[in-house]
């Protein structure tokens, strides 16, 4: 029986990954660290723990991912994002671990205007994409066989996300405005699981691109979430990103190829906005949590 590790296991996509990781891999003992187990910005600490537990796989998803937050604090992004990834791979390194990093679609600039490839040059457009891009550098430089899978535009049951926020507007607004310039792929933290398992089974390495199928604005999204929540009193407003006034700057069009992936596991994610319609199922109307999206 060997140890699989996850980082980061009470964020959003931890709490989606942990039980998935169960299931495939059955023979193996999961465990779950968050930050009262272990502070990844601490590098001695960090690489003690690690070696104490003699892990075979270690999937990182802690990560700060207030980008407007990135902005205003970089330091500690930097620390989080970047030093935090270099300290688990370091660890990683002591007991021979193989090292799995979720990283984002905000390391481009989305001025490409096609879905982008693995092999695209990276050119971040705020201190969120810079720090996760000098994580996956970590990797890179410090690992053999690391796994960094890059994704985007997350939703998930257990944490804040943009489906919450516009369904807590729903509530409190008749009319809300959305972003309607910025296109990307939402991604279900479920199926990202699924996604995340089969790369470590199929021994994945390098860079991978993955995210539900299909593409959408934020406009479009909200849009969406509205009309599959059966909410018909509340007026979308499409407005462009200026007008929000954000500290940090965001892609006009991150959409991935997923090529890649298809052809590392024999599959795809399925269209985002069936993953929507599951997750709006599946979530409790009643007691609905604020969130934004990040």
């Amino acid at each position: 029986m060997g140890k699989i590790l996850v980082i980061g296991a009470q964020g959003m996509l931890g709490r989606d990954l942990l039980p998935e990781l169960r299931v495939s891999f059955p023979d193996d003992e999961i465990l779950g660290w968050d930050m009262e187990e272990i502070d990844i910005r601490m590098e001695k600490e960090t690489i003690e723990q690690i070696e104490a537990l003699y892990p075979q796989i270690i999937i990182n998803v802690a990560a700060y991912t207030d980008v407007d937050g990135c902005e205003r604090n970089e330091e500690e992004a930097f620390r989080v994002n970047a030093e935090g990834m270099k300290h688990i791979a370091l660890g990683a390194r002591r007991c021979g671990a193989k090292v799995v990093y979720l990283s984002t679609d905000y390391v481009f600039d989305g001025k490409k205007g096609e879905p982008y490839l693995e092999e695209d040059s990276p050119h971040p457009l705020n201190i969120y994409g810079e720090s996760k891009l000098k994580g996956e550098h970590y990797v890179q430089e410090l690992t053999k066989e690391g796994l960094i899978i890059r994704t985007q535009w997350l939703f998930g049951k257990y944490g804040k996300n943009f489906v919450y926020a516009i369904l807590k507007q729903a509530q409190e607004k008749e009319v809300i405005s959305i972003v309607k310039d910025q296109i990307g792929s939402p991604t279900y933290t479920r199926d990202l699981s699924k996604a995340i398992c089969a790369l470590v089974q199929k021994r994945g390495q390098g860079i991978f691109h993955v995210a539900n199928g299909g593409f959408c604005s934020w406009f479009v999204f909200a849009q969406k979430i509205l009309s599959y929540a059966g909410i018909h009193g509340v007026k979308a407003i499409p407005i462009a990103s200026e007008e929000l006034d954000r500290p940090a700057r965001r892609p006009s069009y991150s959409v991935f190829n997923t090529a890649k992936f298809l052809k590392t596991t024999g599959w795809n994610l399925r269209p985002w906005s069936e993953a929507l319609k599951d997750f709006l199922f599946e979530i409790e109307r009643g007691s609905i949590p604020g969130g934004k999206e990040s």
